[in-house]
């Protein structure tokens, strides 16, 4: 089966013996806003805001993303096969900057991974996925620890970032951002920090 990604140029590529060759793609906002948009439309991905969206509209939204030098999108590809939606964000040119105390070498991470295919869920499938997706941020970007904001009531999302070794912030209230290519609703996230010693200890 021919890989249809083949041809973009990665950020990053690691092959994991048993689990296959994960890429981080830049994510283009035109190809990839189909696989994307199936994403996001899904009830389990309420919690990223895009539910009720069309595929136009989280086009223009990514191609905005693009336009932005501290917020970065990228399509996560194992083997081929788009299994995930990562993006990085300079915390200090968030809002998250106003709920906590941003340290030199933080960077944000939001992630969504894809469902699960025909065969199911795969116990350790997503910590693995997970494990080379940090390696890109805290090793190829070189920093030195992750922040995750993840909505409160996404208790799933929150107990998988604690069971890697994330530790717990503070319950925070991100506030809205209302501009004209903007919009975010108020929302009340759970701080969560990793080290980069706590995965990848020198």
């Amino acid at each position: 089966m021919s890989d249809p990604y083949a041809s973009r140029t990665a950020v990053h590529e690691q092959v994991t013996d048993g689990f296959g060759t994960v890429r981080v793609l830049p994510l283009d906002p035109e190809a990839d806003a189909g696989t994307v948009h199936r994403w996001v439309s899904e009830d389990r991905a309420v919690f990223w805001g895009m539910t009720g969206l069309t595929e136009r509209q989280v086009a223009e939204i990514y191609a905005h993303m693009a336009t932005l030098t501290t917020h970065h999108a990228y399509l996560v590809v194992r083997d081929g096969e788009p299994v995930a939606l990562l993006q990085t964000y300079e915390p200090e040119a968030d809002r998250v900057s106003e709920c906590y105390d941003v340290r030199p070498g933080d960077i944000g991470v939001h992630l969504l991974v894809a469902p699960a295919g025909p065969g199911g869920a795969r116990s350790g499938w997503t910590a693995q996925l997970v494990t080379a997706v940090a390696r890109y941020v805290l090793l190829g970007l070189d920093r030195r620890r992750v922040v995750v904001d993840p909505d409160v009531r996404n208790e799933k999302a929150v107990a998988r970032f604690l069971t890697m070794g994330f530790t717990p912030g503070p319950v925070v209230v991100l506030p809205e951002i209302d501009l004209p290519d903007v919009y975010l609703p108020e929302k009340k996230a759970q701080l969560a920090f990793l080290d980069r010693e706590i995965l990848f200890p020198a």
